[in-house]
């Protein structure tokens, strides 16, 4: 299954998928549009794993595309050791209805407990 293109060109949807990203992986709980919300859980789930890996270069991969290295650090410190003993399915996205303003299908995405 292709990442969706979120109606972007593509310098802008990596900018958009490594800001959200970023965010979960900070936050660790964020509120999109469901179409963002899935690409960016399936971006997240990939860092995880990364981050499980432990190695430096998994380190500078995940350092590539996050934008804060403070949650580069977040990620291999804690995260990464969370998830060590479960295989995958390390975030859900849960339907919140529509927005207000225009109907677009709003999610939240967190990480399973």
């Amino acid at each position: 299954m292709p990442l969706s293109r979120l109606s972007r060109p593509s310098d802008q949807r990596r900018a958009l998928l490594r800001n959200l990203v970023t965010s979960l992986l900070d936050a660790e709980r964020v509120t999109t549009t469901l179409p963002r919300a899935k690409s960016a859980a399936r971006i997240a789930e990939r860092m995880i794993t990364l981050a499980k890996r432990g190695d430096l270069h998994a380190r500078r991969q995940a350092a590539a595309y996050l934008l804060d290295e403070d949650v580069v650090k977040k990620l291999f410190d804690v995260l990464g050791p969370r998830f060590a003993e479960r295989n995958g399915g390390y975030t859900r996205v849960l339907k919140l209805g529509q927005r207000r303003g225009d109907g677009a299908p709003m999610a939240v995405v967190e990480f399973v407990s």
